[in-house]
């Protein structure tokens, strides 16, 4: 039987190996003239559906002035709207547009489409190394994602 890893050690190369991973899938976004703040933005909402401008900068970790001056751009390339919050007059709701909604789904469907062929190259052997891995990654990223957004309580 082969000899583990120690753990700090393991831990250390899973470190650089993730790193490593993220920083390549990241070059791999399709090329468009978002950035990487606004396109996380519109996928934010994609998947978590209309906002509070206050909850979005929190799961965006960026300032409120900082996200309404980018839901100001995306909203005047017809990718985002804003709508007054029913419980609260003085704040706003931003929803993707059908345009911004078009644009999150040829956005995923050519990520993935450059995922599944980079996950192609794998030997079958890794493949199933990875795939096997699958449930202790994602609830390694549910847990990080229920620490990091965790919509703070409107003092009002």
């Amino acid at each position: 039987m082969p000899q583990r890893t120690s753990r700090p050690a393991a831990l250390a190369e899973a470190t650089e190996v993730l790193d490593s991973l993220l920083l390549a899938w990241r070059r791999m976004t399709p090329d468009s003239t978002l950035s990487r703040t606004a396109a996380s933005t519109l996928g934010a909402l994609y998947r978590l559906g209309p906002l509070r401008l206050t909850t979005l900068a929190q799961h965006e970790a960026v300032t409120q002035p900082a996200m309404t001056g980018l839901v100001g751009r995306l909203e005047s390339q017809g990718l985002v709207n804003r709508t007054p919050d029913p419980s609260d007059g003085r704040a706003v709701i931003i929803g993707l547009t059908p345009a911004g909604e078009a644009l999150v789904d040829e956005r995923r469907r050519q990520y993935a489409a450059t995922i599944a062929d980079m996950l192609g190259t794998l030997e079958p052997h890794d493949f199933d190394l990875l795939i096997d891995a699958l449930p202790a990654l994602q609830r390694l990223a549910d847990a990080t994602h229920a620490q990091t957004f965790q919509p703070k309580e409107d003092p009002r």
